[in-house]
């Protein structure tokens, strides 16, 4: 799961259990993710296996670590262990669609290290704090447009420095780069003139902000207040360059399938922005149904960055899944749906990383499909998994797991 919570909550992940709840007809947690994204397919894999009753072939179940932090189990899947030829994949969040193809992914990370300074004299220091967005998953929720709050910092940091002599502490937006950041929290250090228009620029910006994005993320609040002076600040002529290329960076989908309009075919998340110990990483995830796509995006960003004086690693690349409209499984499970439920299942393609894409790397035999039950908001603390779609996934594998393709 990917381990996300509010601010506000002291949840300790490493040894706290999950606070789950029945909120109407779903299941959610009390401010975190709940991790049915993946404890779905891992719970239906496990129910599959220990039960005495089901009817169905031959089974292996597959259970990989880190899918959500660089798919290291799949990537490590040695060929010759399994014997299947048929992947059922658990990992789907939408009952009632069959996903047949993935985007791909490469990590684009840069790197730029700074001094530190000291802080003028006659400053006084805030907190500048942008919060209250939705957030979600970096590929399935790209398309919603919600607000980033490392877009949204910078922008307001830049404008900022345009009128105001501003020195920058530290920054601290995001933490995960497949989660579209909720937050982030910096600490500058303005003249002692400017702390009143600083406010007052910081409650016109929450406006503006709040205006564009009221019907996606209207919760979306800039909030100011004095703190504690810092000891040091960065280097001024570094924080301008972060200033401009943070601004510059691009966010979201940038183009969609003309085949399937509404699904993205390319996008990027400026996942995190940090700054520690004399270095500033900003995380940006590209995701693409096209390979081409993908890489040029990639090398547009780290063009960008280093331009600004960084140094770009781009790494964790895997592919995507090619669709196979002919596949013998897709065909047998639309079959199943529409005698059991009286209409044909979707057939989509989902903008995000599913392991099949490497899995069928390694074994190209496989025919596959992804499938699951209804889960909103993955990879925030907004996450929630619909209680009668849980029920009807778990009587569909039933029905595919019976009703399997012969050789």
């Amino acid at each position: 799961m990917v381990p996300q919570k509010n601010n506000d909550s002291d949840h300790d992940f490493e040894k706290d259990p999950i606070t789950a709840y029945v909120d109407g007809d779903w299941v959610t947690a009390k401010g975190t993710t709940l991790g049915a994204d993946n404890g779905m397919g891992v719970a239906a894999s496990m129910a599959v296996l220990e039960s005495k009753t089901l009817e169905h072939g031959p089974i292996e179940v597959l259970m990989t670590i880190d899918e959500e932090t660089g798919m290291t189990g799949a990537f490590n899947l040695k060929p010759g262990l399994l014997d299947g030829d048929i992947l059922m994949n658990l990992d789907s969040e939408d009952e009632g669609e069959l996903y047949i193809g993935c985007a791909g992914g490469i990590d684009a990370t840069a790197y730029m290290k700074y001094k530190e300074e000291k802080v003028p004299k006659g400053s006084k220091a805030f907190e500048i704090t942008v919060t209250g967005l939705k957030g979600g998953h970096s590929g399935v929720d790209i398309p919603l447009q919600r607000g980033n709050a490392n877009k949204i910092m910078f922008r307001f940091l830049y404008n900022l420095s345009q009128g105001h002599k501003i020195r920058l502490a530290s920054i601290s937006g995001g933490d995960m780069r497949n989660a579209i950041p909720r937050e982030a929290v910096a600490v500058i250090t303005v003249t002692e003139k400017y702390a009143e228009s600083l406010k007052k620029y910081a409650e016109e910006f929450s406006k503006t902000v709040q205006a564009e994005l009221q019907s996606v993320d209207s919760g979306v609040q800039i909030v100011v207040k004095e703190t504690t002076m810092p000891k040091k600040v960065i280097e001024n002529k570094v924080a301008k360059k972060l200033y401009k290329v943070i601004r510059a960076t691009p966010h979201g989908a940038q183009r969609f399938l003309d085949e399937m309009p509404g699904t993205p075919e390319t996008s990027t998340n400026l996942g995190i922005v940090k700054s520690e110990n004399g270095k500033i990483m900003a995380a940006n995830l590209i995701r693409s149904s096209v390979d081409s796509a993908k890489d040029a995006l990639a090398k547009d960003i780290s063009v960008l960055f280093k331009l600004a004086g960084a140094k770009v690693k781009l790494s964790g690349e895997y592919p995507g899944w090619k669709p196979d409209f002919d596949s013998p499984i897709l065909a047998a499970m639309k079959k199943s749906y529409n005698e059991k439920y009286g209409k044909i299942p979707e057939v989509k393609i989902i903008h995000a990383g599913l392991e099949c894409g490497v899995l069928g790397a390694t074994y190209p035999n496989w025919d596959m499909i992804s499938f699951g039950p209804t889960i909103r908001f993955p990879h925030s603390p907004d996450e929630k998994v619909n209680i009668k779609t849980v029920a009807k996934f778990w009587d569909f594998l039933k029905e595919t797991l019976k009703n399997v393709p012969k050789k």
